[in-house]
Formats: C-alpha cells, sequence, structure tokens
C-alpha cells in the first residue's frame, strides 16, 4: 500500500498528466502548492513509484508518467465525484426536452452529445430487443403493388419496412389485416410475435380473409426483426486530435477496432449493470492498448436495457466523463419510465 506522501504525489502527477499530455518532472511537483517537502524527497519518492510500478519514464532524461497500474490506482482510489459546468447541464437536458418520441433517436443524440462534450468517442447498445413489446403496426400505401409498414415498440423502437403486396391482395385486405394485428398483438413482446400469429392471429384470419395464407406470410417476414441491439457510435475522429494518437499507426489500428463492429458489441454486451472503468490492456482489444473505455448501463426496475461507453487515450478526464455517463444514462432510465417501459425477462 503506497504511504500518504507517496499516494499525493501520484495524484498530482496524474492530475497534471491529464491536463498537459506532458510528462511530470519533480519541479513541477515543488511549486504545487499541495506539496510542502523538499525536492530531494520528491524525487525519492517519483524514483519508488517507478519502481513500485505506478509510474514510468517515457525518455530517460524526461519526468515521468502514469502506467496503467498507476491510473488503476487513481480510479479506484483517488477519482472524487466532479461537479458539471453550467454548458454540460444544459447540453445534457438538450436531450429530454427535445420531445423525441423514438427512443433509440434519444440514444443515437445521447452518443453524439457525449462525443462533442468529451472530445473522445462514444458507443452506444440501443435498447435491448427482449424489452420491447408492441405498440402499433401501421400501413401506408406507396403504389399499386407496394407498401411500408411501421412497427412501433413501447420504448420508442420504430422500425420501416418496405413491402411488395401479393397478387391478389388489394389494400382493404392489408388494411383489414393490419388492424386484425393491432387488435390481437399490441402488447406482446417483439420476440414472441410471430408464434403468437401461429397459435392466434391465423384464425382469425383464416376466417375473415380469403387470401390469409399469403398474407402470414408476408407478415412474418415483415415481423422478423434482428435480437441484436442497435449500436451507435460517435465521434470516431476524435481521437484523431489527442496527442497520443498523432502516431498515424496508433490511430489506424484504433480506426480498425472501431470498424469491427462484432468485437464492440461484444465487448459492450458483456458489461455488467452501473459504472465500469478498463485501462489499457484491460480492454483485452488489440488496437486499445493505449485507451481507456468506460461503460455505464441504463436501466428499468433493475433490468439492463442498454450501453454507453466512452472510449479515450488512457490519460482521459475519468472524473468528468463518470459524471456525464451518470446524469445521461439516469436521464435514460427515467425516460424509459415516462414511456411506460417495461421489462421482460
Amino acid at each position: 500500500m503506497l504511504t500518504p506522501r507517496q499516494t499525493l504525489i501520484l495524484q498530482i502527477v496524474i492530475d497534471d498528466y491529464i491536463r498537459s499530455a506532458q510528462p511530470v518532472g519533480s519541479r513541477i511537483l515543488s511549486k504545487n502548492d499541495a506539496v510542502s517537502f523538499s525536492s530531494a524527497t520528491i524525487r525519492n519518492e517519483m524514483a519508488d513509484l517507478e519502481e513500485l510500478g505506478y509510474l514510468e519514464k517515457t525518455h530517460i532524461s524526461s519526468g515521468r508518467v502514469p502506467s496503467e497500474k498507476g491510473y488503476r490506482f487513481y480510479v479506484d482510489h483517488l477519482l472524487a465525484p466532479q461537479t458539471l459546468g453550467t454548458e454540460d447541464v444544459q447540453a445534457i437536458e438538450s436531450i429530454f426536452t427535445d420531445q423525441i418520441f423514438e427512443f433509440e433517436k434519444v440514444v443515437q443524440k445521447s452518443a453524439n452529445i457525449l462525443s462533442d462534450l468529451t472530445h473522445y468517442t462514444t458507443i452506444a447498445l440501443g435498447p435491448k430487443v427482449n424489452a420491447n413489446k408492441l405498440c402499433s403496426i401501421q400501413l401506408i400505401p406507396v403504389g399499386l403493388q407496394t407498401g411500408v409498414v411501421i412497427i412501433v415498440t413501447d420504448t420508442g423502437l420504430v422500425t420501416n419496412k418496405t413491402i411488395t403486396i401479393p397478387e391478389g391482395v388489394d389494400v382493404f385486405d392489408l388494411e383489414k389485416m393490419i388492424k386484425i394485428l393491432n387488435e390481437r398483438l399490441v402488447g406482446v413482446p417483439i420476440l414472441e410475435l410471430q408464434d403468437r400469429i401461429a397459435t392466434e392471429v391465423v384464425e382469425v384470419m383464416r376466417i375473415h380473409m380469403k387470401n390469409h395464407a399469403s398474407m402470414i406470410s408476408l407478415m412474418n417476414d415483415v415481423l422478423t426483426i434482428k435480437k441484436d441491439q442497435k449500436m451507435f457510435t460517435s465521434g470516431k475522429t476524435n481521437m484523431l486530435f489527442q496527442p497520443e494518437f498523432h502516431d498515424i499507426k496508433k490511430f489506424h489500428n484504433l480506426l480498425s477496432t472501431f470498424n469491427n463492429e462484432k468485437d464492440l458489441r461484444g465487448m459492450l454486451s458483456q458489461r455488467k449493470d452501473g459504472i465500469h472503468v478498463m485501462i489499457g490492456r484491460e480492454t483485452a482489444v488489440t488496437g486499445m492498448e493505449n485507451c481507456s473505455l468506460i461503460t455505464a448501463t441504463y436501466s428499468l426496475s433493475g433490468k439492463e436495457l442498454g450501453t454507453f461507453a466512452i472510449l479515450g487515450p488512457t490519460r482521459m478526464e475519468y472524473s468528468r466523463v463518470i459524471s456525464l455517463l451518470q446524469v445521461i444514462t439516469n436521464g435514460l432510465s427515467n425516460l424509459f419510465k415516462e414511456l411506460g417501459g417495461e421489462v421482460s425477462d
């Protein structure tokens, strides 16, 4: 365990490095008002912190920079909640005051605002499909043989699908079918729709409609919804403006990681509830060795709905990022509750 003096020096070094992106030497520490001991003592303590693995040198004659171990100690033991500034608060409040009723659009806007406020990269997973129940099905004819079916869920998920109307089926038949589906399926979990059509709706349609077989086939295709959560990424190029990624090779490796949606989705979907910080190699993702990833989930009644993640350099502003994520995920959880959302097991 570190001594109080070592802990103070480590905190000052990390705070200064986060702010300046420059190695920190003993001269800088000696000018800090919180440090009352001699330059020789500072040098000795920094050497000890380096030997213990909390600090490291970038060059023989340079000052020190935090190591992954140093950042981990900082995050676990030294972080204090940061009060957000007025501009930050106003930007976040705009997410929930713009009367956006499609929940996925709220998630996407939240991701954009987070990347703008932090100048890092934001990745977000929309609500889990099993958290969605059917709210309505609408049909908009756009031609003699073409129409658009709009599926709306209780979480604000909106799916639009263009359909080709089967031969022998007219718009009146389709409107009758949509009415039956709304009467029978509103409130049913999205993942159960096709089973309910096969066990309940098909009998009603067989009685009331001539071309029920082709129409059932059509609606089964329309109601086939991907089980994967929708993923949004914002601010991919923000990392290019971080000093650590002026090395084009590093940035190219990171960009390759962004383009591998499967790996990103897998990494985020495994995150536990709450806020978690992964530093450098803790992410276990090639290309992210020089990054930290902070994830936060939004939920309802203890059930996780989706995840936000902010990716920045290991030198990222941890306290501010965590505060931003807490405010936004709490806001999303409250919004989902206001929309009347319920979570299915």
